[in-house]
């Protein structure tokens, strides 16, 4: 009799997991589609912006499981020429150069070349000797400069206009003394002049100077031939000029020279070029088994995604499309994060220059990003891009991507099945952690689980497990009345088994 029972079960399982495979297949397929169609909504939200805000050019890229997919580019990159913004455009994008200095930072890290909680005297001797506001503070390391915990005052925009400066220069300025807003470790406050620190550092553990580390250890091997350092090394006819609004004219701005403070803001690109640095950060997420292709781990990137230093709480915040949605935000080792009320992760950075404002991210855990570049004087295309991907999320359905389900929550999981709802023999059945029915009392939990099974009626179907992490899930068993969903987490033991279970009756 329980035999007879069981099968149906088990047959549901192995039926059921086929068409999951084939039902994952059509989806991908129809999700590209499914952007596709809301790309001309996406494109208007860009051209209106471009309209209000009396932008000379601008352009954006939108990448999609690591491939650019879509371009749509308005007005000049110079309009005196009227030489129209294009894919292959190159725009100065300011700060977004920031990850590219703590991407090499990690990856001198991973190479056993420096460690983040050195201190930074180490490696610029100026530092030594700093007068902190309290005798009592920690000096500034590494760590603290890849998040603004270094106690450094905010320098925008005096940092800006320190671009080109030379190594001598700023080694002259910081042996005279640094001034602390905080101590070190103790907040967050943005700094040009930590990441030109950074900069030098590569430098000094390299070999190399700062630029010609990046462009060797990241552009080349991400294929980024086309971005550059030097305004004068941009083919004329690509490279984007800089302008103010100034009494209704669009004023242009002198290009600033690179220097060494390039480690902050120096680079020059195209959206073409950079879509494939926003690829490589996409592919870190979730973590995969597949051979290692980048100029880092991509456990070092995820590194840098992660939320180092909480700086903010929006409890108000509102989408351009009025919905209210409270936001956390941090900064990672050159990247900001955000996750908003729906728990989504958003990873990136912006950039603003005299005569340019940029921005890319990505919502990760649905395997899109954004870039966009302007040659307006810090235009605000940050808010442009969540606009842009909270849009194209809603319209087009888009779901977050499912941690792969390991092949231990996937055997508990059949193995719990057979238990249910009846659970007869579950204390020789060898699934269960030490603590469970200390914790859970078999009688109660026989009762619980037929007097669900019996509102839900005859099952007929075993939905897939659907991961929380490698080792905690949940499942949902669709029955004729009613749907049921079981949850369970498993113990760092090896072999796992389960110390924690839930079951509930949802709605269908």
């Amino acid at each position: 009799m329980k035999k007879s029972k069981l099968y149906p079960l088990l047959v549901l399982i192995v039926i059921n997991t086929c068409i999951v495979k084939k039902t994952i297949a059509q989806t991908d397929t129809q999700r590209i589609k499914d952007i596709q169609a809301a790309l001309p909504i996406v494109d208007k939200i860009f051209s209106e912006y471009a309209d209000k805000n009396y932008l000379p050019g601008l352009i954006y890229g939108l990448v999609v499981d690591g491939k650019l997919i879509h371009t749509t580019s308005i007005g000049y990159t110079n309009p005196d020429k009227k030489i129209a913004v294009t894919p292959q455009s190159h725009f100065r994008i300011a700060s977004m150069t920031k990850s590219f200095t703590a991407m090499a930072i990690l990856k001198l890290r991973d190479e056993g070349k420096l460690k983040l909680d050195d201190l930074i005297e180490t490696y610029i001797a100026e530092m030594k000797g700093q007068r902190y506001i309290t005798d009592d503070a920690s000096p500034v390391t590494i760590r603290h400069l890849l998040t603004h915990a270094a106690g450094f005052p905010e320098d925008n925009p005096w940092g800006d206009r320190q671009l080109g400066v030379t190594d001598e220069a700023m080694l002259k300025m910081i042996k005279k003394g640094i001034s602390f807003s905080n101590v070190p470790g103790a907040a967050y406050e943005y700094s040009n002049m930590g990441f030109a620190m950074l900069g030098y550092i590569i430098k000094k553990v390299s070999g190399l100077p700062y630029q010609k580390y990046i462009t060797n250890h990241v552009l080349m091997p991400l294929g980024m031939a086309h971005t550059y350092w030097d305004y004068n090394d941009v083919p004329a006819n690509q490279l984007a000029h800089g302008y103010r609004r100034l009494n209704d004219q669009w004023v242009e701005q002198p290009l600033l020279k690179d220097g060494a403070y390039g480690a902050m803001g120096g680079l020059i690109t195209s959206i073409d070029d950079f879509a494939k640095y926003v690829a490589l950060h996409l592919s870190a997420w979730p973590p995969v088994d597949d051979k290692e292709t980048g100029p880092v781990k991509r456990s070092s990137i995820r590194e840098m995604q992660y939320p180092w230093n909480i700086n903010l709480l929006i409890s108000n915040y509102k989408y351009a499309s009025g919905r209210s949605c409270p936001i956390v935000s941090a900064y990672g080792y050159g990247l900001r994060w955000t996750r908003d009320c729906d728990n989504r992760i958003v990873v990136g950075h912006s950039g603003g220059l005299p005569g340019f404002g940029s921005d890319w991210k990505i919502f990760r855990d649905y395997g899109i990003g954004i870039i966009s570049f302007s040659n307006l004087t810090y235009a605000r295309v940050a808010l442009l891009n969540t606009q842009a991907l909270d849009t194209l999320i809603a319209l087009a359905k888009l779901q977050p991507r499912k941690l792969p389900v390991s092949a231990i929550l996937n055997q508990r999981k059949n193995e719990l099945i057979k238990l249910l709802p009846h659970w007869n023999n579950v204390e020789s059945s060898g699934i269960f952690a030490e603590n469970f029915f200390l914790d859970y009392f078999t009688d109660s939990l026989r009762k619980e689980a037929s007097a669900i099974f019996t509102k839900a009626g005859k099952i007929v179907r075993i939905n897939e497990m659907v991961a929380g992490n490698n080792l905690r899930g949940s499942f949902v068993m669709e029955g004729e009345k009613a749907n049921i969903e079981v949850s369970f987490t498993l113990t760092p033991e090896n072999p796992p088994l389960i110390q924690e279970y839930h079951i509930r009756e949802i709605s269908k």
